[in-house]
C-alpha cells in the first residue's frame, strides 16, 4: 500500500518527536513555561475586563443624607435629582432609594458568613444612613453631577464609583502592554530552543537528508516532516499548559470567589468555561507557530533556502 505525502510527512513528525525523546522532552518543558506564564497574564488581564465591565454596569454615585434629614425633603431631593440635566443632556439613567434598613439587610447579606459582625445594628441603633443609589447616562457625566448634587446642604456625603473603573482601566491597560512585551520575549525564546532542538535531529540525519536531494527530494518534502514535529511538539504543549493552567485557576479562584474579601466588595470572576475556547485558540494557534516557525528556522542551513 502506498502511502500519501501527507501520511508520509505526519507519520514522520510523530516519529521524530517519539524518537529524539530527549530533546522534545526539552522543548515540551520551555513551551510549557511559556504558555503558563502567557496564560497567568492573560487570565489576569480578562478578569480585570470582567471586573471593569461588572463596575462600569453598576457605575454611578451614591448620595447619603444627615440622619436628621426629614422624610419629604429626601424626596424632594431625589426628584430634583431625578430630573438633572448636565449642558442639557439627561444626566440620570435611574435613581433608586435605599433606606437605612436596606443598607443593613445588604451588609448582612455580604457578611452572612459573621452575623456577629452586625449584631445589634437592627432598629434605633441603626448606623447606615439613607442613601439614593443613582445611576448615569454617561460615565464621564459623573464629575459634573457630583458637583450639583452636593449643592444641596442635606446631603451628608458622595461615593462613586468612577475612579474605581477608570483605575480598574489603566490597569488592565497596563496588564496588556505587560503581556504583550513578555509574549514576544517568551516567544522568542522558545523559537530559539525549538530551532535547536530540532536542529540536532537535523544534524544527525545530515547525511540522509543529503541523498534524499541527490535523488531529487525537493526542499519542502525535506522539510515538511520536521515542521510537523515542531507542529506536534506545540500541540502536545498546549494540552499540557492548558490542563496545569485550568486545575490551577479553578482552585484558586474557588478560595478567592469564597473568600470574605470578594463578597464584601461584591465583585465575581470568570469561570475558567467561559475563557477556555479562547484560550484554547490562543494556546493551539501559538503553540502550533512557534513549533512550525522554529522547525523553519532550524532547516535553513541544511536546505540552503
Amino acid at each position: 500500500m502506498k502511502y500519501s505525502r501527507l501520511g508520509y510527512f505526519i507519520g514522520e513528525g510523530f516519529r521524530n518527536v517519539f524518537k529524539n525523546k530527549k530533546s522534545t522532552g526539552a522543548s515540551l518543558m520551555i513551551m510549557c513555561a511559556t504558555m503558563i506564564i502567557f496564560g497567568i497574564f492573560l487570565i489576569l488581564g480578562e478578569n480585570i475586563n470582567h471586573i471593569v465591565q461588572e463596575v462600569e454596569s453598576a457605575q454611578g454615585i451614591q448620595v447619603f443624607f444627615y440622619p436628621d434629614t426629614e422624610e419629604k425633603v429626601i424626596l424632594e431631593v431625589g426628584e430634583k435629582i431625578r430630573n438633572l440635566e448636565i449642558d442639557g443632556v439627561k444626566a440620570v439613567n435611574t435613581i433608586d432609594r435605599r433606606t437605612k434598613e436596606n443598607a443593613l439587610n445588604i451588609m448582612k447579606e455580604r457578611l452572612k458568613d459573621n452575623p456577629d459582625v452586625l449584631e445589634g445594628l437592627d432598629g434605633e441603633n441603626n448606623i447606615f444612613s439613607e442613601s439614593y443609589v443613582v445611576t448615569l447616562t454617561d460615565l464621564n457625566l459623573s464629575e459634573k453631577v457630583q458637583d450639583e448634587i452636593s449643592k444641596y446642604e442635606e446631603v451628608k456625603k458622595i461615593t462613586s464609583k468612577d475612579q474605581t473603573v477608570t483605575t480598574l482601566i489603566k490597569l488592565a491597560n497596563g496588564i496588556k502592554i505587560a503581556t504583550g512585551i513578555i509574549l514576544v520575549l517568551l516567544i522568542l525564546i522558545s523559537v530559539f530552543i525549538i530551532a535547536n532542538t530540532i536542529k540536532l535531529t537535523v544534524h544527525a540525519r545530515r547525511k540522509e537528508i543529503s541523498i534524499m536531494k541527490y535523488v531529487g527530494a525537493t526542499n519542502n518534502f525535506i522539510r515538511w516532516p520536521f515542521i510537523v514535529e515542531g507542529m506536534v511538539i506545540g500541540i502536545f504543549a498546549s494540552a499540557i499548559s492548558i490542563l496545569i493552567v485550568g486545575i490551577a485557576y479553578n482552585a484558586l479562584a474557588d478560595n478567592l470567589v469564597n473568600s470574605q474579601f470578594m463578597k464584601l466588595i461584591n465583585m465575581s470572576l470568570l469561570p475558567f468555561g467561559e475563557m477556555f475556547n479562547y484560550i484554547l485558540i490562543t494556546y493551539m494557534v501559538l503553540g502550533i507557530g512557534i513549533g512550525a516557525i522554529g522547525s523553519i528556522i532550524s532547516m535553513r542551513k541544511y536546505l540552503k533556502v
